[in-house]
């Protein structure tokens, strides 16, 4: 199997890919602990800061050791250069928040997901045609299912996955899910700041663990 589609299957079968960032190392590798423990096989850590080029390395090192099934991605990849950095320390998947041309020539010349934010019709065809087969509807708050139930029929080889104010309800979820999308992203409305500021891993735990039986109780 390919390593795209061991990424895709990962998150299409788990139906979810929660990502975060956070500053401090500890908790970034606490966090990830916790998700792992909630059944979380892929995760998105997004590259908002100047710390997380080192605590993702740190975040591999410590897969390696406890979590060898988990897959780790790196979101927030803006040019290429990002793409090469992350790819050298053991990035398995990337995400863009918007379409990258540079970043899929260079990912998918190597056999490596990308998985660009989309919010347009002409942005999915141009990642289409670079060989996008994942693509990201971000943001999701300001597309809606609605949007997705309007075009999914035009792009019926392509994997959908809204980001961006999703939330942890059933009907936010079920509205996704029921419009054609095979994951959701979920970030601040599942691993949230005052948690991670309160390192309150055992609520962030329990939180993902009841939010993965929801979207399979749903699926």
């Amino acid at each position: 199997m390919s390593k795209i589609q061991n990424v895709t299957d990962a998150i299409v079968k788990q139906g979810m890919l929660p990502l975060y960032f956070n500053a401090d190392e500890n908790v970034t590798i606490e966090v990830l602990r916790a998700i792992y423990r909630a059944g979380i096989k892929a995760v998105e850590y997004t590259s908002r800061g100047e710390t997380a080029l080192s605590n993702f390395t740190k975040m591999v090192e410590v897969r390696n050791a406890e979590m060898p099934d988990l897959l780790l991605g790196i979101g927030t990849i803006k040019n290429k250069k990002q793409a090469e950095e992350y790819l050298a320390v053991g990035a398995d998947f990337f995400i863009s928040p918007g379409f990258v041309p540079e970043v899929a020539e260079f990912l998918i010349g190597q056999g490596i997901l990308y998985s660009p934010g989309c919010m347009t019709p002409s942005e999915i065809i141009a990642a289409e045609n670079a060989g996008v087969k994942f693509i990201k509807l971000f943001p999701g708050n300001m597309l809606g299912p609605e949007f997705l139930s309007g075009i999914k029929d035009i792009f019926p080889n392509l994997i959908f996955m809204p980001t961006g104010g999703v939330d942890t309800t059933a009907e936010n979820i079920g509205g996704w899910f029921k419009a054609g999308v095979s994951a959701v992203g979920m970030g601040s409305k599942l691993i949230s700041k005052p948690l991670m500021a309160d390192k309150n891993y055992a609520k962030i735990e329990a939180d993902t663990k009841t939010v993965l039986e929801l979207i399979q109780s749903i699926k």
